[in-house]
């Protein structure tokens, strides 16, 4: 081949333009990653967000700088990207509709407006879509701009949903990209889904991304609401080039050189940006289509609210603001109602909460699933508690109920909460009138070591009065062994549990709550 450079037989055009000069490679692989560190066009953009529930940033004032995240910063950011002349497809992998402090009163209309402003082009529903019933959520994907995508998801008798797809190809730029939406099979665990069929997760991508890329798709992606190890075994599987993916409400990035998966955690805090650069050619006659991606997680603190989005929230926040802005009691110690902290650990909040309806419904013991609290805030000693904040920690409008089963099922409630503790599932219990100890590092179903209700260890043929919510006494977190027993205060005969815990701390007037041993972790 005489003096000829090898690097001249990979003189490659990266498909969407390289700014500045010419890419010489002597692979396909180092001309992709070249383009990305000369600050090359990519040839397209995927944009995720997930988990976003309060219409309001949080932190700071709206528009100044502190705060972060919010409907107004999220169409910010979506415009933004939209304008920037690369082709972008822009995905919300679920959890809008509830829960939040608005959502009690409109039943999630309000997200579908915000999100609206700015719609993505994909939207796969999360398991808090469906907290309001099957009616409520029909409504709400009719009045969504958004394309809904759940390959696994139907009626109850089989039939597609109306409004609902489970695949698309889309053409950005010179690239078919397959898109297919999963939502969480769980979620007639997890949320009122009565009338709805969900099919496991791992069959619906096999079936799809096979269906995608005999339809021509150069690369296909995933958009999915599920949880960490269901997105490991999606990525594993290499079965997509891409997961886009929801539910875990954690930031995460991850790329073994074949496949890229992306989590924006929770709120619009952060939304990613993978920028995808490709190559397009041919090998054996056939199409063939190389890809790098460069990650860019948007911290939405730097960016000003939309002013259309912006106006929206302002106007729910006067209405709110009228009713919900009364003071009700002061802390005298620090309360924390951060996800990771009530989904893993005994909580003064937790403890708080609990408290309020095992006085109000005169039980032994009360049990309440961490992850019904959701404000996902500290308060400073001092501060006082409004209406507001009780409903924004306790949005989805359960009732109390209360049931007396014997202590077998007792001690079985609280190894069903303590079995996902390492994923910081929603079902881990905050508790009042019992103490247990349990192991976190052994098998799910054998972790809780020991329990005592009322200081005395649990007797297990012996009955004791439980209260909890409704959600959790209909199996709500796998929570079944709640209804065993005998009911002596059901579903529609219980008070709202936001009312209780209001109730409670208005007459306590300080609240002097704190963590006092409850769970133990050994």
């Amino acid at each position: 081949m005489g003096g000829i450079d090898r690097r001249d037989m990979f003189r490659i055009a990266v498909a969407g333009g390289v700014a500045g000069a010419a890419i010489l490679a002597a692979s396909p692989e180092e001309a992709l990653a070249q383009a990305a560190r000369q600050g090359a066009a990519p040839t397209f953009r995927l944009l995720l967000v997930n988990d976003i529930y309060k219409m309001a940033e949080v932190g700071g004032k709206m528009a100044e700088v502190g705060g972060k995240g919010g409907f107004a910063r999220l169409a910010a950011i979506a415009k933004a990207e939209r304008a920037g002349g690369v082709p972008v497809l822009y995905a919300h992998a679920g959890d809008m509709y509830s829960p939040s402090l608005m959502s009690g009163f409109d039943q999630g209309a309000h997200t579908v407006e915000l999100l609206n402003v700015e719609p993505p082009d994909v939207f796969v529903p999360g398991n808090h879509e469906f907290d309001f019933g099957k009616e409520v959520y029909l409504k709400r994907r009719a009045e969504s701009k958004a394309l809904f995508l759940a390959a696994n998801l139907r009626d109850a008798d089989g039939a597609p949903l109306p409004g609902h797809e489970d695949r698309r190809i889309f053409e950005l730029g010179p690239v078919k990209v397959g898109v297919f939406g999963v939502a969480l099979a769980n979620t007639p665990l997890m949320s009122s889904a009565a009338g709805f069929r969900f099919t496991d997760e791992m069959a619906a991508v096999r079936d799809q991304a096979k269906a995608l890329r005999a339809a021509g798709a150069d690369l296909v992606v995933a958009v999915t609401h599920t949880d960490f190890a269901r997105d490991l075994e999606i990525m594993r599987s290499r079965l997509v080039d891409v997961l886009l993916t929801g539910h875990d409400h954690d930031l995460r990035i991850a790329y073994d050189n074949r496949v890229a998966m992306v989590e924006s955690g929770e709120e619009g805090e952060y939304v990613t940006a993978i920028d995808i650069y490709c190559i397009i050619g041919e090998r054996d006659g056939k199409r063939q289509v190389s890809w790098r991606p460069a990650f860019r997680p948007i911290d939405s603190a730097q960016v000003t609210p939309d002013p259309a989005a912006l106006a929206i929230v302002r106007r729910y926040e006067a209405e709110l603001s009228r009713e919900l802005d009364v003071p009700l009691g002061t802390t005298a110690l620090p309360l924390d109602s951060r996800s990771a902290t009530v989904r893993s650990q005994e909580a003064a909040i937790g403890n708080l909460i609990a408290d309020a309806i095992r006085a109000s419904t005169g039980a032994d013991a009360a049990i309440i699933n961490g992850g019904g609290i959701r404000a996902n805030r500290q308060y400073a000693a001092g501060a006082t508690i409004t209406r507001r904040d009780v409903l924004s920690e306790l949005p989805f409008g359960n009732s109390t109920v209360l049931v007396e089963i014997t202590g077998k099922d007792i001690r079985d409630a609280l190894e069903n909460g303590v079995s996902q503790v390492d994923n910081r599932a929603g079902r881990f219990p905050q508790v009042s009138g019992l103490a247990f100890t349990y192991d976190p590092k052994a098998a799910p179903g054998s972790r809780v070591l020991s329990v005592e209700i009322g200081g005395k260890p649990l007797d297990h043929a012996a009955t004791y009065k439980v209260a909890s919510n409704e959600f959790m006494f209909a199996g709500g977190d796998g929570y079944a062994a709640l209804a065993r027993g005998r009911t002596l205060i059901g579903r529609t005969d219980g008070a709202l549990m936001a009312n209780v815990v209001m109730v409670h701390i208005r007459k306590l007037g300080t609240v002097e709550v704190k963590v006092e041993g409850r769970i133990v972790a050994k």
